[in-house]
Formats: C-alpha cells, structure tokens, sequence
C-alpha cells in the first residue's frame, strides 16, 4: 500500500483529481465488486441476509476512511510521500492497534487476549516503539522542509498539510475497523452461497467500504467539475494506466490485509494492523527517496529518517513476537 503512490509521482499531463478519480474507481469499485459479483454465487442474495447493523457500522468506518484518504492525497502533494506515510501510518497504527483488543471484534479476532495480558502488553511495547519513529518522522520532515525554503524549492502550505495529515492518520483505521467488526457475517454469507477464502474477502470490501468509495470518487469528480480538469482525463487516456494500476495495487492492499489479518489468528486485526501500518510507511520512504524528494537534504534530518525506518522494522519485529505467543 505504502508504494501506491509511486503512480501519482509519474504523472505528467493528468492532474491530481484526475488520478484519485480513476484509481479510486477502480480499486474500490471496479475490482472489488467485479470480483464479488463474478466469483461469489447469488452475491447479492446472500448480502442482503447480512443483518443490516453489520454493514451500516462497517460503513462508517469507511466512510471516516474516505475523508481520511482525500486527506492523505492532499499531503502526498503538499508535504510529501515520505512525511504524510510516516505521520498517517504511525497514528493509524495506535487506534487500529488498541480498539480491538479493548472492544472485541467479530468471529475470530473475538478471542483476541486484553491490554494487560503477556501478549497484549509485548503489542503495546511495539506500538510505543513505533511511535518513537514516527516522531522522529515529523521531526526529519520539518528539517528537510527548512532545508527546502533556504533554497525555495518548497511549495506553500506545509503547516495546513501537516494538520490535514494528523487528521488523516486519526481517521485511517477505517480499513481495519470495517474488516474486524463485520467481516464474520460478510463472509459467513457468501460462502454459504459457495464463494472461495479469496472471493469472500473481497465480498467484505466490496460492501463494508462502499461509502469510503463514494467519498473517494464524487471528491475528486467535484474538482474536476470545479477547476474544469475533465477534459484532461479525456485528452490522457493513454495516461490513465497509471491510475488504474494504483487501484489495482490498493485493491490488492486492503486484500491481503484482510487475509493476512484472519491467518494470524485471533490478535490478527490488531498486529496484522500495525505490521501492515509498518510496511506502508516504509514503501512511502521509499516513494519518497526514490522520486527525489530528499534530494540535496543531508545531515541531520536524513540520519533521523534512516534511524526512524529501523525503528519500524524493530516494531514489527516486537508485535511479531507478542502475536506469537497467542494460544487459541
């Protein structure tokens, strides 16, 4: 998830509304209910024995998720890759760690052992040890953006991406909250009607991020109607490839995320979560280092971000290991 953004960085005549439209089209309707529809037998009949609380609750986490992504968008552009991956995925990491060892989940992720359990307490020590990264994060990015205004090669606006960012990362559990709470039912349902492991998730996606979707696909049709930019999708046709391959990679993000989350057993919704937070933020590190965005910084604010991406990866390590001592 964390190098989606790469097809953003290779733009050349599409405009940012331009990509979030396509992409978000394709990964959070296209794809998903494509494979709903065409892999999951009578996939309607057997939502609608969903009880409808299930749905309408994952739904408002998409939705939070929605906002949370618009947001994100905005900081790739404003702040850039590297710093909006570090602050989103670090704040995300703490809620979507937390809540569902505090309130329970759905079907497996039920089991899942409390804060103050030998496993529960190993978890928090990751989340904590991330954060730690994710401060010296912030703190990388202010000096590379001091760096950039001496040789005003930075953009306006750092401090209102900055905020926008912080509320994303606050808003960016969405995912995980709509998967956790209602994935039980979802799947159960479509699988009764003869859906795979793979066809399922995908169900769950599908129907819990619906309104994130919609969020996603009327904002950016909102810009283009506003600043006149349809055309340009039209005139870049050839272009759009870019998008559409970044919603192929989100779709196939969030997938895995689900799958992943459910073969880790019952603390899987929480340190499937933060491991997946980890991972992102280093693949937007490496966007970022890639498409020059720390280009001409040394010193100081480059030696914190390369200690912040170890500090990640000892996170991981940490929330591993207390996902491993888990019985169930």
């Amino acid at each position: 998830m964390g190098s989606s953004p790469w097809t953003l960085k290779a733009l050349r005549k599409l405009q940012f509304e331009n990509w979030l439209f396509v992409g978000m089209s394709t990964g959070l309707i296209v794809v998903p209910w494509g494979v709903t529809l065409g892999f999951c037998p009578n996939a309607l009949y057997a939502l609608r024995t969903v009880e409808p609380l299930v749905i309408i609750k994952s739904n408002i986490f998409a939705f939070g998720w929605g906002i949370a992504n618009v947001l994100c968008c905005i900081g790739f552009v404003r702040i850039g890759v590297v710093l909006t991956g570090g602050i989103l995925g670090g704040l995300g990491l703490s809620l979507g760690v937390v809540t569902p060892m505090v309130f329970k989940a759905s079907g497996l992720f039920r089991q899942a052992p409390d804060l103050l359990s030998r496993p529960g307490k190993i978890v928090l020590a990751g989340v904590a040890t991330m954060l730690v990264g994710v401060v010296l994060v912030s703190v990388a990015g202010f000096g590379r953006n001091r760096t950039l205004i001496q040789s005003r090669k930075t953009s306006q606006g750092f401090l209102g991406g900055l905020v926008m960012v912080v509320i994303a990362g606050i808003l960016s559990t969405g995912p995980n909250f709509a998967f956790a709470y209602s994935q039980d039912p979802i799947i159960k349902a479509v699988k009764a009607q003869g859906a795979g492991d793979i066809a399922s998730t995908f169900a769950v996606w599908a129907v819990g991020m619906l309104s994130g979707a919609m969020v996603n696909i009327l904002f950016p049709a909102y810009l283009m109607s506003k600043n006149k930019s349809w055309h340009v999708l039209r005139d870049s046709w050839r272009e759009a490839v870019l998008p559409v391959l970044g919603g192929i990679q989100f779709v196939l993000a969030i997938v895995l995320l689900g799958n992943g989350n459910l073969m880790l057993g019952a603390l899987g919704a929480s340190v499937g979560w933060g491991i997946y937070q980890a991972m992102q933020i280093l693949g937007g590190q490496a966007v970022g280092f890639a498409s020059g965005e720390w280009k001409g910084i040394f010193g100081t604010p480059r030696q914190q971000m390369y200690i912040a991406i170890i500090i990640f990866l000892l996170a991981t390590v940490v929330m591993g290991y207390g996902n491993s001592l888990v019985r169930v």
